[in-house]
């Protein structure tokens, strides 16, 4: 734990962390609203508690790492397994040093009360939240360190209520996107509190006696005035059943305070429950100068947040002198000051602030400015050379797994796909906010600070910054190999340092693009220069094999798809230009020429002295295409050197059938591509974003069919690898891929560190059940 966010502090790239309440608190205090002052403890604070629990007994202990993978209609388990991760929070140590921080931090204060707010945000994904009432509530605490400690706890453990946890799954909202941080202010006795709900039909205001426990609670019946938004008149009132009210134990005794009956005092916390006599339960919570400040605090909100939005509001007395206070603030993003929002899916982590560059065509422009973000309806391929220039991108259309996506991962760049109408919303020069985590474009109107210039926007560095370290300096021995997916020369340099075992797929098309000079390679070829052609195209591989070796690259040789490299001239000396006609090993049977060279530009890196290459060959459709490559292979002399492999890629669905027959002709190893094995097997075309929920490699479709290739490997004796987005994408099946036996899971750098570890957790795992199923044998 670093530091902790204080309320009047917080920017807008912190929401995740701080979670919407207190970010949404925080908006409206900086606009000198009302609000009691406080800190947040980040929601990465609860995720550094729980790894501090190494027991291999416990459950919560992967919880940092995975989700709990529940039958939530089996009620029975499902409590269980809620009161045991509970126990196990509550009954942990917190580290001193954090709750000193905490303590250190409320020193001004000088309070003997603290209350605890849950603050919730979703992350990494367009999933909203929805409706979480009832769900976490907040805990009251003396201050001093034990009771902040176990306050804190309480808190963290209410994530994991049986309820909860249905919730998450009901949603549809992985427990790995929650992220829950905690609010921490003074609490002192309110004379009134309760809510004021605004929407265009009008107001209604609800009011009870005391803290607002009672009713959020549901245990009193509240007061309630209807009121005439343009005009500030109370329309009707009702007067509420409030039998019961909560105050903090000041001192003050039964003789002072006569109209108040104590029920229960929870000496953990200091709040005390009284019984009203009949008397106040008579009267209104809020008298007429009361209730007028809540009415004049709705007026000036207005003006803030518009039409439609809650708040919720606390009175207490100070010198005699009634003062009302924001507790919480309800609204959608888009009335915050300064704020519009735009949603979409998020694809490639990191948040940064730039300026808008639009394009409103799928046409490639020839130039770009640097450091811009670009706003376009969907990107190709051949845009790579652009994408080096921005520091994020978003896109109108594509899926998880578009090129986008993809691209901007490696590159190690927020990115936000399928936003709608985001080119007709975003202007060419507007700032904006990229938030690549939970998928969202913020439109940042300009402001202007006390001396009329405009206000500093801090930016944040980006996932693959060279000041922000890739991997954690210390992870875990694995057995299953980890590879890296890349295509870009510059990327060498921050990427051959990272733990792992080579490179499992160098995209060949992606890392010629930089060198094609925009003409397709049979350009090159007829117009007579292949030598020159062959002379870059070996440097550019030795690039990858030297900094790697003796690690091996598996190289895949050239998979155009046509129609996205249409800014290439002489795109393809064949007919048709279909979607999948022109794809993979069909194209070098009908026009082998730039195979062959490609052929002999590996060769001359294996004469250079490297022999780490591996070839892997894409989208092969039948057996006689592999063939027809294998024999060139042979031809052209690589497989002379002993290291050499011939792998191909399995991404069409007819290698289920037809493996064993692979093998037979020479297949020394498979990687499987989800990417097209995914939407072949689905139907579902992967640049479109609004198909992202019947896009899933989770499907069982698609499962049973990497579970069936992994079998039939190893069956067959070769290795079998996984290079698409799906174990990046999705950790949790990361489970399965090293039980059936994956040999070697190949992701793009940004998801080294925690497919590392997500490996590391699975093959923990099944050593564990090993002994233990060993132990329980007679």
């Amino acid at each position: 734990m670093e530091k902790v966010y204080w309320l009047d502090q917080i920017k807008l790239q912190d929401r995740t962390k701080v979670g919407d309440k207190a970010f949404y608190l925080s908006r409206i205090m900086q606009h000198n609203y009302p609000v009691l002052p406080g800190f947040v403890v980040s929601a990465e604070v609860l995720r550094q508690f729980l790894e501090t629990i190494h027991s291999s007994e416990s459950l919560v202990a992967d919880l940092p790492h995975s989700s709990l993978h529940l039958d939530v209609a089996n009620w029975r388990q499902l409590q269980l397994v809620a009161s045991r991760l509970r126990q196990e929070i509550v009954g942990a140590n917190l580290p001193p040093q954090w709750v000193s921080t905490i303590l250190a931090a409320t020193r001004e204060w000088q309070t003997k009360y603290l209350i605890l707010h849950p603050t919730l945000s979703v992350g990494n994904t367009a999933q909203a939240l929805g409706n979480t009432s009832g769900l976490l509530e907040p805990s009251f605490c003396y201050c001093d360190e034990d009771a902040i400690a176990l306050g804190l706890k309480r808190i963290w453990s209410q994530l994991f209520r049986a309820r909860s946890l249905l919730y998450w799954q009901r949603m549809g909202i992985d427990l790995q996107n929650v992220n829950l941080a905690v609010l921490v202010q003074p609490i002192q006795n309110a004379i009134a509190s309760g809510s004021l709900q605004a929407n265009s039909a009008g107001w209604t205001i609800e009011a009870t006696w005391g803290l607002g426990v009672a009713l959020s609670r549901g245990e009193v019946l509240p007061d309630v005035y209807y009121i005439q938004p343009e005009t500030g008149i109370v329309l009707e009132r009702h007067l509420g059943n409030k039998i019961l009210a909560y105050r903090l134990d000041d001192g003050t005794t039964a003789a002072e305070q006569p109209q108040l009956q104590s029920v229960i005092t929870d000496e953990n916390t200091g709040l005390i429950a009284h019984l009203l006599p009949e008397e106040p339960q008579k009267q209104y919570a809020l008298p007429e100068p009361s209730l007028q400040q809540v009415i004049a605090l709705g007026n000036q909100l207005v003006s803030e947040l518009g039409n439609s939005f809650t708040v919720q509001w606390s009175i207490s007395a100070a010198d005699s002198v009634s003062q009302i206070q924001i507790t919480e603030v309800n609204t959608p993003l888009s009335a915050i000051p300064n704020l519009q929002l735009i949603k979409g899916l998020g694809a490639a982590t990191g948040r940064v602030t730039a300026s808008a560059y639009v394009i409103n065509s799928l046409q490639k422009p020839e130039q770009i400015p640097q450091g811009v973000i670009l706003v376009v309806p969907a990107i190709a391929p051949d845009w790579l050379a652009l994408m080096h220039k921005v520091v994020a991108i978003v896109t109108v259309q594509g899926g998880l797994t578009s090129h986008a996506a993809i691209l901007s991962r490696e590159l190690g760049i927020p990115a936000v796909v399928s936003a709608k109408d985001a080119t007709v919303l975003i202007q060419t020069g507007e700032q904006l906010l990229v938030d690549g985590d939970r998928g969202e474009v913020y439109r940042l109107r300009e402001t202007k600070n006390g001396n009329g210039e405009n206000q500093e926007i801090n930016s944040p560095i980006s996932a693959f910054s060279s000041n922000h370290p890739l991997v954690s300096p210390h992870l875990p021995m694995i057995a299953t190999q980890l590879l890296l997916n890349l295509s870009q020369p510059s990327l060498i340099e921050r990427s051959q340092n990272l733990p792992v075992d080579g490179v499992g797929l160098l995209r060949s098309e992606l890392m010629l693009l930089n060198i094609l000079e925009g003409q397709h390679p049979h350009s090159w070829l007829l117009s007579g220069r292949r030598a020159e052609l062959l002379e870059i195209w070996t440097q550019q591989i030795i690039n990858f094999a030297r900094a790697f070796t003796p690690r091996p690259v598996f190289y895949r040789s050239l998979d155009w798809r046509f129609p996205e490299f249409s800014s290439l001239t002489h795109t393809s000396p064949s007919a048709p230009h279909s979607i999948l006609g022109d794809r993979g090993t069909f194209s070098y049977v009908s026009n082998p020429a730039v195979f062959e060279l490609e052929l002999t530009a590996l060769l001359n890196v294996q004469k250079a002295g490297y022999s780490n290459l591996r070839l892997l060959l894409p989208f092969v459709r039948n057996v006689a295409e592999f063939t027809f490559c294998r024999h060139k292979v042979e031809q052209i002399g690589l497989t002379q050197v002993s290291q050499f492999q011939l792998w191909m890629m399995a991404e069409v669905p007819s290698v289920l059938f037809l493996l064993p027959e692979y093998v037979k002709a020479g297949v020394q190893g498979i990687s499987i591509g989800t990417n097209d094995l995914t939407q072949l097997l689905l139907g579902v075309d992967r640049e479109q974003g609004q198909l992202t929920k019947i896009f899933d490699e989770r499907h069982p479709a698609v499962m049973g069919a990497i579970a069936q290739l992994i079998q039939i490997a190893k069956n067959a004796g070769i290795p079998c690898s996984i290079c698409g987005q799906a174990p990046a994408l999705y950790p949790e099946i990361i489970d399965q891929l090293v039980e059936w036996g994956i040999t070697s899971i190949s992701v793009e750098p940004e998801a080294v560190e925690r497919t590392h570890q997500a490996i590391a957790r699975a093959e923990h795992r099944l050593i564990l059940a090993a002994a233990r199923r060993h132990i329980s044998q007679p």
